[in-house]
């Protein structure tokens, strides 16, 4: 077994190593701050999308997969990292990340979309998701809810979808044009990005309609008060499906629940299925869903909405069947009764149902709210930041909370070394904000 390196123990100014951010500058502005905190920060890129939106000096890994663990080890004692930031944690070179610097003593930081929506972001020590490492039990829930104060109200921040889109074009069109900078690098995305962009460009043409149909069903449940269960969908290409469920992919989730629903529940209950909004459209799953519903006997029952009011959609349902989505959390805070299939953080007793499927159409089982508000609690302490990664005041604000988050895992010696070399720097005037 590898000996831990020197930097892990005390009297090392902590070193952070930036590995695969989103398509934002987010990564590139909190390294940054943390540089003007007196931290040290490194990056690796490994494709030119990574480049692109890091603006700080960087290391390149242009080798193979193959080669990635024994080059980050090397390069963990070489530069004394030690700490590591991170986009999702289940990206291959991510996960193989973890899996060398957990021995060595580095501290991993896993930031992701939040847990609770809107205008959250997560980070969170050691894993995200199913690698989470928040309570499980109530018991404990409880017993630390105790000790936190009510969580802060979040500051609304306005989202900015074009921005995001052309960020994300930028990335993959730098990808495209330069693969031999990088010619090791493989992508953890499923579909080539023209396909991907391709099926956006079909969903643009098709939006008007979409809609009109989604607030048409939305209109025809209200007035008719029907009866429903609500199936929101996930991207076919999420991790939380990939590596935190029991199915392969999108398909065979929607077909199980479709297949209980035809046998266990009474007319006229009906099922509601919504596409995920960020869906790029490569796949008809509306044409899967209805072929699944008439292959089990219940086409006549199923209603499949691209859009709508998902808040409304899950205060107006019976309950909410899910794989792992951040869905099941503002079904969960809501009241609804809620199944979840995958690893999930709120996927506990007194949560979430945790009979089988073919019990949930009959006798679904609501949460124990007290023991909600006592989760929502611990993980708004624990992993979630007020802010957003896709325009300019989300991100001051996300970094913002997240340069204290990152320094409450280090130890007393680390702080007090970067903060001897922050006014030594400044003192000389050598100084100069990365920003």
């Amino acid at each position: 077994m590898s000996q831990p390196r020197a930097s892990a123990v005390h009297g090392h100014a902590a070193t952070f190593l930036f590995l695969q951010g989103i398509a934002s500058p987010f990564f590139s502005i909190l390294g940054a701050a943390l540089i003007e905190r007196g931290h040290k920060v490194r990056r690796i890129n490994f494709s030119a999308g990574d480049w692109l939106f890091w603006r700080l000096p960087a290391d390149h890994y242009r080798g193979k997969r193959d080669d990635w663990d024994a080059y980050l080890e090397a390069y963990i004692r070489e530069h004394a990292v030690t700490d590591i930031v991170l986009f999702g944690d289940c990206r291959p070179y991510h996960q193989a990340a973890v899996l060398v610097a957990k021995p060595l003593g580095v501290r991993i930081h896993v930031f992701e979309e939040g847990y609770v929506r809107p205008y959250w972001i997560t980070c969170e020590a050691g894993g995200v998701n199913g690698n989470s490492t928040l309570p499980k039990r109530a018991e404990e829930i409880r017993a630390i809810a105790r000790k936190l104060p009510q969580p802060g109200r979040a500051m609304p921040l306005t989202g900015d979808m074009a921005r995001r889109s052309l960020w994300d074009i930028g990335f993959n069109i730098a990808n495209i044009g330069f693969p031999y900078l990088y010619p090791g690098f493989r992508t953890h995305r499923p579909n080539h990005i023209a396909a991907e962009y391709g099926g956006w460009i079909k969903k643009f043409v098709r939006r008007g309609r979409t809609r009109r149909e989604a607030a048409r069903v939305n209109e025809i449940y209200a007035a008719i008060q029907a009866d429903y269960f609500l199936l929101p969908l996930q991207l076919d290409s999420d991790y939380q499906i990939r590596v935190h469920s029991p199915f392969l992919g999108v398909e065979g989730f929607m077909d199980r629940v479709i297949a209980s629903f035809a046998k266990h529940s009474q007319a006229p209950t009906r099922l509601l299925v919504k596409l995920h909004p960020l869906d790029s459209g490569i796949m008809n799953w509306r044409k899967r869903a209805r072929q699944s519903a008439k292959r089990h006997g219940c086409n006549d029952r199923l209603d499949f909405i691209d859009g709508g009011d998902l808040p409304k959609l899950i205060d107006g349902s019976r309950g909410v069947v899910l794989v792992n989505s951040t869905v099941g959390m503002l079904a969960l805070e809501r009241g609804r009764p809620t199944l979840a299939f995958g690893q999930a953080v709120y996927n506990l007793p007194g949560l979430t149902h945790q009979g089988d499927i073919d019990t949930f159409w009959s006798d679904p089982k609501p949460p124990d709210m007290a023991l909600m508000r006592d989760f929502t609690r611990v993980v708004m302490h624990r992993t979630q930041i007020n802010g957003g990664y896709f325009s300019r005041p989300a991100i001051e604000r996300a970094v913002a909370g997240a340069v204290p988050r990152l320094e409450a895992a280090l130890p007393p010696a680390a702080l007090a070394i970067a903060r001897d070399t922050l006014d030594e720097t400044e003192r000389d005037g050598r100084f100069s904000p990365a920003y």
